[in-house]
């Protein structure tokens, strides 16, 4: 691995995203498939390079020293969704092609909202997955 590989900048800001995983070789298949990313490490954590974004998966678990009354855990189908990953793509239906034939499965087809086309995939431990196509809302931007 390069360092460059690596979500550590030199300078400046790096954003990454970090997803609580039940199974991490599962996970780290998924989003492989997903995103069509980069294994940068297998695990302990997975981290994974995709497009311009890298993602941090690892299982959840109690507090630690540093966030002594957090508990990190995958997602409670019975709760509401407080977030999720937007994944903006130029084409949602050459996508959603793609993932379908890579076993992932789509919630509803794609829904053009006028401003962008959406849908919604969910990972093997329920974490909400937005892929969308910006389309009328490019006609407000200069």
């Amino acid at each position: 691995m390069k360092r460059s590989d690596f979500p550590a900048p030199e300078e400046g800001v790096l954003l990454t995203h970090f997803i609580v995983v039940s199974d991490a070789a599962a996970s780290r298949d998924f989003y492989t498939r997903l995103l069509d990313a980069d294994v940068i490490v297998e695990e302990n954590p997975v981290i994974l390079r995709a497009a311009n974004s890298w993602i941090i998966m690892n299982p959840g678990g109690s507090g630690t020293p540093d966030k002594p009354d957090i508990t990190l855990d995958v997602p409670n189908p019975d709760m509401p969704v407080s977030s999720f990953l937007n994944v903006r793509v130029a084409d949602i239906e050459a996508t959603r092609e793609r993932l379908q034939t890579h076993g992932i499965e789509f919630l509803t087809d794609p829904w053009d909202r006028g401003a962008e086309i959406r849908a919604y995939v969910r990972d093997p431990d329920g974490h909400l997955i937005e892929i969308g196509q910006a389309t009328g809302i490019l006609d407000l931007i200069d």
